[in-house]
């Protein structure tokens, strides 16, 4: 035979009455300090949450802030680097100018009088009709 484990109540159930507290009348003396401890606590957690908001708007005003910043720096960086590619691109067109115009030049002078014979001093290295241009590497 196997032994069962079950909790049995106890048969006798008899009500008990809920019991008494004690509550004292409180005096208008005790009334104040309550009052006075309720009004302090009360402005304590008043200054807390005034704290708790001013290191939130401190918190956002410095994430502004960082996000001003990084801006500006990042806006600095890209206009340096600006700067200096229309720099390098101004130096480059000016010495293409200054070939342009010498090209021009002595294109002009070509079709001057006395061009041909220039033209034909300048390219010594006629190839003469019926011949092949051979060019060694």
């Amino acid at each position: 035979m196997i032994p069962l484990l079950v909790e049995t109540r106890p048969k006798n159930r008899s009500r008990r009455r809920p019991e008494k507290r004690n509550i004292k009348p409180v005096s208008p003396k005790n009334q104040r300090v309550d009052a006075a401890s309720l009004a302090s606590a009360l402005q304590l957690q008043e200054q807390r949450r005034e704290l708790v908001y001013s290191l939130i708007a401190l918190a956002m005003k410095f994430g502004l802030l960082l996000i001003g910043t990084t801006s500006l720096v990042k806006l600095g960086i890209s206009s340096h680097q600006r700067v200096g590619s229309y720099t390098e691109l101004s130096s480059v067109l000016h010495v293409e100018s200054i070939k342009l115009n010498r090209l021009q030049e002595r294109f002009d002078r070509f079709f001057t009088i006395g061009g041909e014979r220039r033209l034909m001093d300048e390219n010594d290295q006629w190839i003469a009709p019926n011949r092949i241009r051979v060019i060694w590497r």
